[in-house]
């Protein structure tokens, strides 16, 4: 309007109709491409200006998807399982690769399939677990060379994160009973 153009002109310019003008000036289309919203600004004298910014972790590969099924097949048919699980806080983009709930209780799942930096490791899952309304975490991963140079290196940092014994955790989940804090859980190699 403070152009002084219709949504006739502006749609004829860039070759869309009046009523897909509307819909993406009025917020209602799901999917509009950047090259058709670079050409909507230039009629109507805008710039269109674009950043990438990094959002969290990428897509998860097939090793982290198979390490998850391992360890969800490890479970007690009675629980409960749950993907890819957002954070409760609005506007909060990171997740849970995984909850697992039974009565009354439910535990956050972290996966690593190549764990390197144990700090790294700690700082993010203490944040989500401080922000993602479980009762614990457990981190699971893989029974590899590099999991074994990885929990050797941590030490007591890990210690203090999951002080239940990954072992007798994987015990009590087997039989649907709540693990009763975080704990690390090694899954072996297929």
């Amino acid at each position: 309007m403070d152009r002084g153009l219709s949504l006739a002109v502006i749609g004829h310019a860039v070759g869309l109709s009046v009523s897909e003008v509307s819909k993406i000036e009025r917020g209602l289309v799901t999917r509009v491409s950047v090259y058709d919203l670079a050409r909507l600004h230039a009629v109507v004298g805008l710039e269109l200006s674009l950043k990438s910014y990094p959002s969290g972790q990428p897509i998860r590969d097939a090793a982290h998807v198979a390490l998850l099924s391992d360890f969800r097949r490890s479970l007690h048919r009675s629980l409960r399982w749950a993907v890819e699980v957002p954070l409760p806080i609005p506007g909060d983009r990171r997740s849970w690769d995984a909850v697992v709930r039974g009565d009354g209780w439910q535990y956050g799942v972290e996966a690593e399939t190549a764990p390197r930096d144990s700090q790294a490791v700690a700082r993010r899952i203490q944040l989500k677990a401080r922000d993602g309304r479980v009762d614990g975490v457990l981190l699971v991963l893989r029974r590899t060379i590099q999991t074994r140079r990885f929990l050797a290196e941590a030490g007591g940092l890990l210690r203090e994160t999951f002080p239940i014994d990954g072992n007798r955790a994987t015990e009590l989940l087997r039989v649907g009973i709540d693990p009763r804090g975080s704990a690390m859980i090694v899954i072996p190699m297929r």
